[in-house]
């Protein structure tokens, strides 16, 4: 089920108010009228009454074509929408037996990441008896905090959970 973009707007014979301050179609003022008198100049000019402020006294209302407004306006949401970046999570996961050039191809992923403004968590994921030697995930750890030092912040300090440890990182220019 799709969401409305645009919220309606009381048009034509929907507009309950006996006066209306009117603009025309190209923004000009054309001052209070009768609700009567402002449909009628609308019909003859082939466009809409449309109520933009309901809630002043009288409430405003714009000559123009609500077809074509609506459109517009869902177009120009849309493109907001589109715009947002909503601080992506990305996670890159590395073992405690990894080789040096493996770490260092991650971490210009994390860098490649970071330039990118999303956010990065590293973990370390241990296996099997490679959980009795902690110490070789906070050296990697480490490790990628110093090779990332200009290009990320850290979030908090690396965590321990079970079988992994986290460490968070997030794009310098958002610090």
């Amino acid at each position: 089920m799709r969401q409305k973009i645009v919220k309606e707007l009381r048009v034509n014979e929907q507009i309950r108010a006996k006066e209306v301050r009117l603009i025309g179609e190209t923004g000009g003022q054309l001052g209070i009228v009768p609700l009567v008198q402002a449909l009628q100049i609308a019909r003859e000019r082939e466009l809409d009454l449309v109520e933009l402020v309901p809630t002043s006294v009288p409430p405003v209302c714009r000559l123009l074509n609500y077809g074509k407004y609506k459109y517009e306006q869902a177009k120009k949401e849309r493109k907001l929408r589109k715009g947002q970046k909503t601080g992506l999570l990305k996670e890159i996961r590395l073992r405690p037996r990894i080789k040096e050039h493996d770490l260092e191809a991650k971490v210009r992923m994390i860098r490649r990441l970071l330039e990118d403004g999303d956010k990065v968590r590293v973990s370390v994921v241990f296996r099997g008896r490679e959980v009795v030697h902690p110490e070789r995930g906070w050296k990697i750890l480490k490790k990628v905090m110093e090779d990332v030092k200009g290009a990320a912040t850290i979030d908090g300090s690396p965590t321990v959970e079970e079988t992994n440890m986290f460490l968070t990182l997030l794009p310098a220019s958002r610090a």
